[in-house]
């Protein structure tokens, strides 16, 4: 790397011209409120309506260029093309939620219309700017595809005044976003303007969808409504962390999408900033730390190794009952063999069940013999725990959930590995386990065979 090369990424990286100041600034500002936005439009289940919203504007420029071609000869002061962006954006939503709800024409279906009608009127007027005298300099393309190199100072402040306001609302009604984005029948319940307010959240998308139209296009600008909301999601289940983790997710995109678009010629800076946040996505949703594929398989992996330990301990400790050698867990030695009747092992599994169960100091061998196991102490103690958890709760299946004692046990496999102290304690209480001074209750399987065919188990 030359001398040459050096000086340009030093100048690039360090923010040293003025346009590079200004087109940084102007699209994390963007990126930050789109962030913070989305996360509420996410939540409520309305990641379309941004695309929607998107497509709408696009009439709503090309008119806006058209009308002040005509009143002043120049068409393209970004005021008003923003303006006439965000009147079509604004009318565009009001149709949306017009359709849902005075027609039987379901969210998905009005989405669909809107977005498709007004992306074809946008292309029909811009096909007439072609047609006007001016029509060849009208430089429209940049909202469709977006050209944050193009950003003056004058259009960061646009943003940046946006930005602010978005947040400010953000901030203001958090409580009420909230609760439109997880519940809006209970604030309708409740009394609350569901109306108004969703409009209102509407409104704030559509801000934050205008200003974004010149930096990353009419297209992109769904990407940064939503992925970093989408990647937060990854990382945190409380509302006020999420939208704070998005607002970082999607300034941080368009921070290094800007400076890799400055450092490499024909890469338009939009695009990149939506690659980067597609990559922070990926990034997420493979070691995040709120269901993460790499947490959640972890977890699945623990998980498993719970319920063999605890299937293991169960069916040592039903094998004592059965040989009435509870008192005695070392005189009543078990075999690999036997152990794989109990259950559905394969060899090789159950030896590391075995295995671990071992290290922990619950299993020793029984007289030195290879392959033999007996309970420990700490062992059999553990293995009451179980047996009793587990027949705690098919008691409760039994006496409550009326399912048959011969059907019971599969029941319960599906939920005894998951039982904490207090749903134990609870379920205590309600069988009165305690009160008959019984700490592992008898198996609901024997109380019903000693019943006879036809009759109640007690």
């Amino acid at each position: 790397m030359d001398a040459s090369t050096l000086d340009e990424l030093a100048r690039v990286l360090l923010l040293r011209d003025h346009n590079t100041r200004v087109v940084v600034a102007g699209t994390m500002l963007l990126g930050l409120a789109a962030g913070v936005a989305g996360t509420y439009m996410l939540l409520r289940r309305r990641a379309l309506i941004g695309d929607a919203l998107s497509h709408a504007t696009l009439p709503g420029v090309a008119l806006a260029f058209i009308v002040m071609a005509h009143l002043t000869g120049d068409g393209k002061q970004l005021t008003g093309l923003l303006v006439g962006a965000a009147v079509f954006g604004l009318l565009g939503v009001g149709a949306i939620l017009l359709i849902k709800n005075v027609s039987r024409i379901k969210e998905d279906a009005a989405l669909g219309i809107v977005l498709s009608v007004s992306f074809g009127l946008g292309v029909v007027l811009l096909g007439l700017i072609q047609k006007m005298p001016t029509g060849g300099q009208a430089g429209l393309g940049s909202f469709i595809e977006g050209n944050a190199a193009a950003m003056l100072a004058g259009d960061a402040v646009i943003i940046g005044g946006t930005a602010f306001v978005v947040l400010a609302l953000c901030a203001a009604l958090h409580k009420e976003f909230a609760i439109l984005s997880f519940d809006v029948d209970f604030a309708r319940a409740q009394g609350w303007p569901t109306g108004w307010l969703d409009l209102l959240m509407m409104t704030v998308v559509t801000a934050v969808t205008v200003v974004g139209l010149q930096a990353v296009g009419l297209i992109l600008i769904i990407a940064l409504l939503i992925i970093p909301a989408a990647a937060a999601r990854f990382w945190t289940n409380h509302l006020r962390s999420m939208l704070v983790v998005s607002g970082v997710i999607g300034a941080g995109s368009a921070l290094v999408g800007t400076i890799v678009s400055a450092l490499f010629e024909r890469l338009p800076a939009g695009a990149v900033i939506v690659v980067f946040a597609a990559a922070a996505f990926a990034f997420s949703a493979l070691v995040g730390a709120r269901g993460g594929l790499l947490v959640r398989g972890l977890a699945h992996l623990r998980l498993r190794r719970t319920v063999a330990h605890q299937h293991l301990l169960r069916a040592m400790y039903e094998e004592l009952e059965t040989a009435d050698a509870l008192g005695q867990p070392a005189s009543a030695p078990m075999t690999i063999e036997r152990l794989m009747r109990t259950r559905s092992w394969s060899g090789p599994r159950l030896k590391r069940v075995i295995a671990a169960a071992r290290r922990r100091g619950l299993l020793a061998r029984a007289g030195g013999q290879r392959g033999t196991w007996h309970l420990t102490d700490a062992g059999l103690e553990e293995a009451a725990r179980i047996a009793g958890n587990h027949r705690l709760w098919e008691m409760y299946l039994i006496t409550y959930a009326d399912i048959a004692p011969s059907h019971v046990d599969r029941d319960a496999d599906q939920i005894e590995h998951v039982l904490g102290e207090t749903m134990v304690d609870e379920l205590r209480r309600l069988l009165k386990a305690d009160a008959a001074g019984v700490r592992v209750p008898p198996s609901p399987h024997r109380l019903a065979h000693a019943a006879g065919p036809g009759e109640d188990a007690p």
